[in-house]
């Protein structure tokens, strides 16, 4: 009994952990901008962060649409299989296969509204470094990481990343015109780390051809789980498209700058449930009701 009651402890211990090390990863998305955010303002002024703001709200609309419902469903799936490495990668294969696919997509459109559309085709070259992030996301497989609960690991490269982004913000950015540099560097600190995590993933899956793959089955959940990605990123991004399109780039510099510390608290709430859904899908698949009956309610 006692055996048992410190392997629980060690458990909720664990989540503990992943809790306040995703915490830091979802403070640091937005702790940087914050840090880097009255230099850059006072260099670019309203217009220059306006454009970048309006760019990778923009972007997050095709990626979207090229992620699916990747992000959450893989988290899931992965979770419930992470203990057979042979399923896991062939699990892994398959959303990678997904997200490949839809990300080639995503640039189809992506390249179609930039040739069509005014206002992005005035700034096309801004639009296509931001959109880097569609690349770094789609080989990032981030999901498989969160699966495997291997918080500290997303965290230490991430926070190592951005203190890069934050050197390089302080070299580069010294005239308005910098704006596009500046669009670059936000990209580097958010999603490049995503390269670290495809030369790491030989650790946790066969990176060879498996076969027998079933593409099929992760259609319909995707979709689902799609549609949850949809009402999230509308709610969170519209504001900013709308403001791009009907105002000035100076006016969505000033509305960005005022959404920063509300978007950092929504984000320390939602940081508990991500940590939580790896561990409640290994349970329920492992048939541990008592296990995930017993970490909701210390939740």
């Amino acid at each position: 009994m006692l055996e048992g009651e410190i392997f629980i402890m060690n458990q909720y211990s664990s989540v503990k952990k992943n809790f306040m090390m995703n915490i830091i990863l979802t403070m640091s998305s937005f702790i940087f901008p914050l840090i880097t955010f009255p230099y850059v303002s006072r260099i670019l002024l309203p217009v220059g962060t306006g454009k970048v703001s309006f760019a990778v709200s923009l972007i997050s609309y095709f990626n979207m649409f090229a992620q699916l419902g990747i992000p959450t469903y893989g988290i899931c799936e992965c979770a419930k299989v992470r203990d057979n490495r042979m399923e896991l990668s062939r699990t892994a294969h398959e959303l990678l296969l997904i997200n490949a696919s839809m990300s080639i997509i995503s640039y189809v459109f992506f390249a179609l509204a930039v040739l069509f559309i005014p206002k992005l085709r005035e700034e096309y070259l801004l639009y296509i470094i931001v959109s880097f992030t569609i690349f770094f996301n789609a080989i990032g497989m981030e999901w498989l990481y969160k699966a495997l609960e291997q918080y500290s690991y997303i965290t230490i490269r991430s926070v190592l990343f951005k203190f890069i982004a934050l050197v390089f913000m302080f070299m580069l950015i010294h005239e308005p015109g910098d704006y596009i540099i500046y669009g670059g560097i936000t990209i580097l600190a958010a999603s490049a780390s995503n390269v670290m995590n495809l030369l790491n993933i030989h650790k946790y899956i066969d990176m060879r051809f498996i076969g027998n793959y079933h593409l099929k089955r992760h259609i319909k959940p995707i979709i689902i789980f799609f549609a949850m990605a949809c009402a999230t990123t509308i709610y969170t991004n519209l504001d900013t498209i709308m403001l791009g399109f009907m105002t000035t780039d100076a006016n969505v510099g000033y509305y960005n700058a005022a959404i920063r510390i509300k978007t950092v608290l929504v984000s320390i709430v939602t940081s508990l449930g991500t940590v939580l859904l790896p561990r409640v899908s290994y349970y329920i698949k492992s048939g541990m009701v008592k296990e995930f009956y017993r970490i909701v309610n210390k939740v």
